[in-house]
């Protein structure tokens, strides 16, 4: 599929990059199409083991939705375009494999979602992240209200989404939003770098483990543990467990190839 407002890398290392850089990446409706597509596109490529979300631009990673393009639609043609934003979220919260953000600049309302719907952040020091919602009179539609507690706790989240403050990377980092903060010239090579040591690992195993954590925390003690040990047993069955096993005995590195 050829892309206009994304790019799309593949390799182990999937890359999808937001490229509306004279709008600050603001999510407007082909953006929105073109991410849910990139995403189904790398989820189905067995050779993409993992991925990362980044923008073009040093300004912004995305700063939400773009209001331009809203402010001459119809409430029903806004009702539309929300329905296909939801979807783009969640397919970022679904996508199964390890999905990183590479955050430099404004990452504000829906960027900052889309941030915090991936597994994890490595933000530049000019990073900024703030859901300021509340202060066109919404609230945080695309997932800000359920999983910015989730990572920071239930108040500071209140306290961010209440005064719709904006915070720099170092305060990010120090609340726990964010795993890495550095310089915006390395950015991508931090990022790249983490990037490297999970794709060595199993493909399948690295989907299992995510899928026992994302939904093991909305479990009870007992009942994750019984997803725990599914998701092992489908590890398990698979050849790259076994070429695993085999490397391991031959002090050899594993070649896997997700299956």
């Amino acid at each position: 599929m050829a892309y206009e407002t994304i790019k799309v890398e593949r390799g182990q290392v999937g890359i999808i990059t937001f490229n509306r850089p004279q709008a600050l990446n603001a999510l407007n409706t082909q953006m929105a199409r073109e991410l849910v597509a990139a995403l189904e596109e790398l989820e189905l490529d067995d050779g993409v083991f993992a991925a990362v979300l980044t923008a073009e631009g040093d300004r912004a990673f995305c700063v939400g939705a773009d209001l331009k393009e809203r402010k001459n639609m119809t409430r029903a043609e806004m009702k539309k375009q929300r329905e296909l934003f939801v979807r783009a979220f969640e397919a970022v919260v679904n996508f199964p494999k390890p999905l990183v953000a590479a955050v430099n600049g404004y990452a504000l309302g829906g960027g900052c979602e889309f941030a915090l719907g991936c597994d994890f952040i490595v933000a530049s020091e000019k990073a900024t992240f703030g859901l300021p919602e509340v202060g066109l009179a919404i609230i945080p539609g695309g997932g800000g209200t359920q999983l910015l507690p989730r990572i920071i706790g239930r108040a500071r989240a209140k306290e961010l989404i209440f005064t719709g403050r904006r915070i720099p990377a170092v305060e990010a980092y120090r609340l726990g939003l964010v795993n890495y903060v550095v310089p915006p010239e390395e950015l991508m090579t931090r990022t790249m770098a983490i990037m490297q040591e999970i794709v060595q690992n199993g493909p399948i195993a690295l989907q299992q483990a995510k899928r026992a954590i994302n939904l093991g925390l909305e479990l009870d003690l007992h009942t994750a543990f019984a997803l725990e040990a599914q998701c092992y047993n489908v590890c398990l069955a698979t050849e790259d467990r076994d070429e695993g096993l085999r490397a391991f005995n031959e002090k050899r590195k594993p070649v896997y190839r997700n299956r």
